[in-house]
């Protein structure tokens, strides 16, 4: 009986506690989403944001990050429509994800944008450094040429199936 409690824990929970680590990321049930999402911000552009990221995911609203970056909104956590702790596993994600597509880590400051003083844009509410940190880190494909499409996995192409049928 207690062989099964530990086999359902471990289900639930890849890594620790829940974590995405360097070895199990993409095993988590939101790197597809991630995946998905960096592939069309990169299809359009060299730059992805983790900004651009939850708005290619429906988790953040355009217009509510609109009113964040004129300041109407104290923090970007209140409006994105995910709870933290799903949100700190995706940024993880996204981070281990960009290392592995060769894209260079860049700090970008956000500032208010409209009239009066340019202040600085918080993530999140607690301020902590590191998150605010992850959340200003985009990542940047350092390449002249735009980046290259991946290739079809084996098991995606036309001709993968076609072995057994025959």
């Amino acid at each position: 009986m207690a062989g099964r409690e530990v086999t359902a824990a471990r289900q639930r929970s890849p890594g620790r506690a829940g974590r995405p680590g360097v070895d199990n990321f993409r095993s988590d049930p939101l790197f597809p989403r991630v995946q998905r999402a960096v592939a069309s911000i990169l299809a359009g552009g060299k730059v992805v944001a983790p900004v651009d990221v939850l708005v290619a995911m429906e988790l953040l609203a355009p217009d509510k990050l609109a009113d964040w970056r004129r300041g109407r909104v104290p923090c970007l956590e209140q409006v994105i429509q995910c709870n933290l702790t799903r949100l700190s596993r995706l940024l993880r994600i996204l981070r281990f994800h960009a290392h592995d597509l060769n894209l260079v880590p860049n700090h970008t400051v956000y500032l208010r944008h409209g009239k009066g003083p340019k202040t600085v844009l918080r993530f999140t509410r607690s301020g902590d450094a590191n998150l605010e940190a992850a959340y200003a880190r985009h990542f940047v494909w350092p390449g002249k040429q735009p980046f290259p499409t991946p290739a079809p996995a084996p098991d995606e192409s036309p001709l993968a199936g076609s072995g057994e049928n025959a």
